[in-house]
Order: structure tokens, then sequence, then C-alpha cells
């Protein structure tokens, strides 16, 4: 009797999951589109796949599942430091907004906990979607740019950029690109051996998005591209035993951002303001406009606001005002504009929960480096980049950084850490 009941309930667990598959991988593709739509779409589609993670028989297991997973509950640590320091944030109406942005870091992890397995070929067809939609948004773009090509390239000498998708969030959609390079790599690695015309246009995508980056010139984007590249390519001579090669990675490593300065307007007109705004860099000084001056500034005003209170931080509510604070006080001239949060997500943590909140921070963002992957060097890579971009950006304090974050790296793991298993 105990025997039937374990095949009967064995035989309804495989048809769940048999009709469940094809409508998570349909709500995956819907979450990759909604992202280049609005973010009303985006967040629509977010609830309804977390939703539906959890329509089925074993939610109590999913739950279990989760709980059991240091990367996921790593993920969510990342809402639940934030969402403690309610308990001394003096302005809950920002702390309550701040919360509502970084909702998916609780939600998605639970949502990939779910018992869904694809084929590999049904990763693939993820990953090629994502690489054909991330092209597209590249062709809006160069189009946008053709329309008036001076204009904008004469933008790009007061620290602007081109139109981007994303509803111009070039940071994220530059990231974005570069991982779309790195999932190329991938697909046209898996077709090394057959070289049919999917491995071409693969290949021809590549070049078309590393021209891209550099025309865009934003530079996340060009940052994760070079990483990636170092990385992934040398990881693939040294496995390969071609070390003997290692020259020609190097020197792609310097002849494309040259190529790119002599031939490229956009690229040229941005190292040249950059060349323009380095002493006010170098010296710490304000210049007003200027991203990258700001952005130090307001990385030593976070360095300070956490060391104020180091055991707590003042909570992630008051980080605004108290920043301000600073500023005043110690940057009369700086604009109004110009008064930013710390430019630095670890400092954010710092500010908002103290040094615990730093070194929790810090830990999560190094646990997947401790997971065995399939392909290590893109699952290490594509982590590496998430750190690099975080030291540079607070990307977990917008809605299209916090769902591109746990979504890719959510993605990534269940593809190559839990499939692997």
């Amino acid at each position: 009797m105990n025997g039937m009941l374990y095949v009967y309930k064995s035989m309804l667990n495989k048809l769940q999951n048999d009709w469940r598959t094809p409508i998570i991988f349909a709500l995956l593709v819907a979450m990759i589109t909604a992202v280049f739509l609005s973010r009303a779409v985006l967040s629509v589609t977010m609830i309804v796949f977390i939703a539906f993670s959890f329509f089925h028989q074993g939610y109590k297991q999913q739950l279990i599942q989760f709980v059991r997973s240091p990367f996921l509950v790593g993920l969510s640590l990342l809402f639940l430091v934030p969402l403690l320091s309610g308990l001394w944030s003096t302005d809950t109406v920002q702390w309550s907004r701040i919360m509502r942005i970084k909702l998916p870091l609780l939600f998605l992890p639970m949502a990939f906990a779910a018992p869904f397995h694809f084929s590999t070929e049904h990763w693939q067809r993820l990953c090629m979607y994502l690489i054909v939609i991330v092209t597209l948004g590249t062709a809006w773009c160069m189009i946008q740019y053709a329309g008036d090509i001076d204009l904008v390239n004469d933008a790009y000498l007061r620290a602007k950029t081109m139109l981007t998708p994303l509803e111009n969030d070039h940071v994220r959609f530059s990231w974005l690109t570069a991982i779309a390079i790195l999932a190329c790599a991938y697909l046209c690695w898996t077709r090394r051996n057959e070289k049919d015309l999917i491995f071409w246009i693969l290949a021809g995508l590549i070049i078309w998005l590393i021209i891209f980056l550099h025309v865009l010139a934003a530079r996340t984007g060009l940052f994760t591209f070079y990483l990636l590249l170092l990385g992934c390519g040398g990881s693939w001579l040294y496995n390969r035993g071609r070390l003997k090669y290692l020259f020609v990675l190097v020197a792609l490593f310097f002849v494309i951002p040259v190529a790119a300065y002599l031939l490229l307007p956009s690229f040229h007109n941005k190292i040249a303001y950059f060349r323009y705004e380095y002493p006010y860099l170098k010296d710490k000084n304000y210049l007003p406009g200027a991203n990258d001056a700001v952005r130090v500034i307001s990385i030593r005003a976070g360095w300070q606001l956490m060391n104020q209170r180091p055991l707590s931080g003042v909570g992630f509510g008051d980080i605004h005002e108290e920043m301000n604070k600073i500023y005043t006080r110690e940057y009369p001239a700086i604009t109004t504009r110009d008064k930013i949060l710390p430019s630095n997500e670890w400092l954010m943590y710092g500010s908002g929960c103290g040094w615990p909140g730093f070194l929790i921070f810090t830990a999560v963002l190094l646990l997947p480096f401790f997971l065995s992957a399939s392909y290590r060097p893109g699952w290490y890579m594509l982590n590496a980049t998430v750190a690099l971009g975080m030291f540079v950006d607070i990307s977990l304090e917008v809605q299209y950084g916090v769902f591109l974050y746990v979504f890719v790296i959510g993605l990534a793991w269940k593809w190559l850490v839990t499939e692997k298993k």
C-alpha cells in the first residue's frame, strides 16, 4: 500500500512539473522582455512569476530548500539587513521606499528555490533570447545615435551619453550588454565542434556588441567586458594548454581601446572629458556636474558616515539626510543636484547598518566563489563583474539594478550550480 502511494505521489509530482515547466519558462522570457518595456510591466511579471513558483503541492519543501541554500539566503540578507535598520531609521517614509525597491531580493531567491528544471536546450534558448533582445536594444540605441551624431558626440564632452533602453539607464544596460557578450561566447563554445550557421551568427554578434559597448562608452559595461575578456579568455587558454597565445589576449586588451579612441568619436570624447576631469578627481576637489569627482567625494562622505556609528549605522532611511549634513558642513559649494548617496554599495550597507552591514554585504558577494559550477570561469567572472559594479555604483538602490542582479545571478545559479548537481 505504501509503495503504491509513493508511486502515485511520484507520478503526481512529475505531472505537475510537466505542465509547470513551460509556464515557468514563459514567465522567465516575459520578465526579460519586461525589462525593456517599463517598470510597471516588470513589476507585474515578477509578481506573477513569484506567485506561480509556489503554485504546487511541494511549496513547503521549496521553503525548506530556500533555507538550506546559503546562496539564496545570502541574497535575501541584502533585503533583511536594511529591513532591520528600520528600527533606528527616523525617516520611515524614505526607509519604506527603499524597502519596496529591494523586495525582489527577498522573494526572487525564494522563487528560484522552486523545483523547476530545464533541459540544456531550454537553458540555451533562454540564453539566446537574452542575446537577441539585448541586440535589438543596441540597434535601437544606434538608430537614435545616428539621428543626430554630432549633438550626441558633443554631449559626451559634458559627461552625457546616448539614449538607452531601461528608461535611459545606461549603467545597467551597458552591464547587460557585456553579459550578453559572455552568453554569446558560452554558446559559441558549446557549438565549437559544429561551426554551423548559428555559431557564425553568434560570433558576429560578439563583434557587434563589443563595438556598441565602445560607442556607448559607459565605464561599467567596458570594465565588465575587459574583466570577462581577461578572466574567461585566460582561463580558456590555460585549460587548453595554449598559454603561448596569452600575448594575443593581452594585445587585444590594449589594441581594442586604442582603436576605439581613434575611430569612435563618442569614445574619444569620453576619454577627453575624463582627462579634463582627472585633476579634480585626483585632488578630490568639487567640479559641478562632474560625475567622477562628485562620486569620490560621496565615497569619502559615506566612509565618514559609516564610522560615525560603526556598530549600527544611521539606518537606511536616514542615509540621505545624514549625507546632506556632511555635504553642507564640509563641502558647502556642492549644489543640491550633486548631493548624492555614497557611490559604493558597500558603503550604503555600512552607512545604514555600520560595520556589521558592511561585512555581511562582503560575505554575500564572496559566497558564490565557493560554489562549484558546470562552467566555472563564466560563473566566477559573472560574480566578479557584479562585485566590480557594486564598488563604483549603487545598483541595489534602483529597481532595474536590484532586479537584474538577483535575476541574472539567480538564473546562473539555477543553471550552472544546481543543474550540475
